[in-house]
């Protein structure tokens, strides 16, 4: 290709990239604004972020595409599934940006900066059809993660910090060094090539068994998936509410869109040496089970949260599990009510915060009688994270296990079946420490005499829309999942 045509081709790539154009214009601004405002700072950088957010958020939908764009020469590709993708990122940036308080924003254009500079990572994440470009946006998304965690300014959260950064370190070798065996191996580094799949097929040396798990040990590490997940309760415990919630939200669904097309590539049609439904079964498996048993003995609402969210990965990888488009297209609706009813926990606990501290569970004894909207919020995320009715969460574990169910009679796979057996049992564990946070807050009676939290109008608001959102999708899930089923999804 000449050099000519080479420009050409990065230019009409360019226009294809919007939404991150938007992002990157917005984190110059806010660097800049950072550097010489004095005077209701905090307030301008808020705002230029959630605006930033959702502008990207409707040019995704305004420029959506009717089929797949190759960019730059075959680095990434824009198709719908990962424009689903990037709306649910730019959604979680924007939700992240309305609870955050000065607490969290003491550096303020620095916070703004990461959050940005994490969704950006994570559109570029979603969109890689290769190596290289898998590498640069995950570090994106990691050293920019590693910080922000860091952001309660304290010594605990500077230990956190140094955890996830010293896993996450680890991780990132494991996958170089996996990558650099498949392409040894192969001679490309683009896995949705044909070279890369055919020459996979022809060759069956055990290195690719090993580079293979290497790679996904990576991926495994992002989502906070077993055995990679011992960083997620360090972190959880010690970032601030509002950090917490983002990322247990955006890098793991980045990570999980990845993973989803990282493994569909390895299974190679059908014809791997690894049998990937088995394997990712097995991953999904022992994140539900250890997540659950886990947090059943946590007393810290936020530690709690940490291990309620590595067994939430393991239902997100149910639907991998069956290696089918029916299964993705559940999981992508999951991700959705995953990012809502996370949000709606987390935004509740953040109005909790604000007035009392959560470091254990019975902080929250008898609150609910005094600040009932916020209580009940809280008593419906936790509710949709079981996956019981009204909720969308029951909407979304009933399709998961749909799915898990047909592909066991497909195959008849041992493995699908006790997944689908220990999944519903452990939907059914899950009560049990759930419901220990609305217990305490309606049926508790306090040591003391405590008055109604501080709310705001805002917050409130927000809980509101979650809420209704969560419920509206139980009553009327057939308009997504019909958007969502229009999805192609093809390497």
């Amino acid at each position: 290709m000449e050099l000519k045509e080479q420009l050409t081709s990065i230019s009409d790539s360019v226009g294809h990239l919007w939404p991150e154009l938007i992002l990157l214009a917005a984190l110059v601004i806010v660097l800049v604004l950072g550097l010489i405002l004095k005077k209701n700072k905090q307030t301008i950088l808020h705002s230029t972020s959630a605006i930033t957010f959702a502008l990207a958020f409707f040019v995704t939908l305004q420029n959506w595409p009717p089929q797949p764009v190759v960019l730059f020469g075959g680095m990434m590709r824009l198709d719908d599934f990962t424009s689903f993708f990037k709306l649910l990122f730019f959604t979680g940036g924007f939700l992240t940006i309305l609870i955050s308080t000065r607490k969290e924003e003491r550096a303020t254009s620095e916070y703004a900066m990461l959050i940005l500079a994490i969704v950006l990572g994570a559109c570029l994440l979603a969109m890689s059809m290769n190596f290289v470009m898998v590498l640069l946006s995950l570090e994106l998304i990691s050293l920019s993660s590693y910080v922000l965690a860091g952001f309660a300014f304290d010594r605990k959260s500077a230990e956190g910090s140094l955890k996830y950064f010293l896993f996450g370190t680890v991780a990132t070798a494991c996958m170089i060094y996996g990558m650099s065996l498949l392409y040894g191996l192969s001679g490309t580094l683009d896995f949705s090539s044909n070279k890369f799949i055919e020459s996979l097929m022809d060759n069956h040396s055990q290195l690719i068994l090993v580079a293979s798990f290497l790679i996904i040990a990576g991926l495994l590490f992002k989502i906070s998936a077993v055995p990679f997940h011992l960083w997620a309760p360090d972190v959880y415990e010690s970032a601030p509410t509002s950090v917490v919630a983002f990322l247990s939200v955006v890098p793991k669904l980045a990570g999980f869109a990845i993973l989803i097309k990282i493994v569909l590539s390895l299974n190679l049609f059908g014809q791997s040496m690894i049998p990937w439904g088995t394997v990712v079964a097995v991953i999904s498996l022992l994140s539900i089970l250890v997540g659950n048993l886990s947090a059943l003995a946590q007393t810290n609402p936020k530690r709690m949260l940490a291990y309620s969210s590595i067994a939430q990965s393991g239902f997100l990888l149910i639907g991998l599990a069956t290696i089918s488009m029916e299964g993705i297209h559940f999981s992508m609706f999951y991700s959705l009510v995953f990012l809502l009813m996370n949000f709606l926990v987390f935004a509740a606990l953040k109005q909790f915060e604000n007035s009392i501290s959560i470091v254990s569970m019975n902080n929250f004894s008898g609150l609910g009688r005094s600040s009932f909207f916020v209580a009940f919020s809280l008593l419906v995320g936790f509710v949709a994270l079981i996956g019981l009715p009204p909720t969308a969460g029951f909407t979304a574990k009933l399709l998961i296990f749909t799915s898990l169910w047909a592909s066991y009679q497909d195959t008849q796979s041992i493995i699908l079946m006790i997944l689908f057996i220990f999944g519903l049992v452990n939907t059914v564990i899950a009560l049990f420490y759930y419901l220990k946070i609305p217990f305490l807050l309606f049926l508790k009676i306090p040591a003391k005499e405590i008055g109604p939290i501080k709310t705001s109008y805002s917050g409130n608001l927000l809980n509101l829309i979650l809420v209704v959102l969560l419920i509206y999708l139980f009553l009327a899930p057939g308009e997504l999942m019909g958007w969502i089923n229009q999805i192609t999804f093809v390497l």
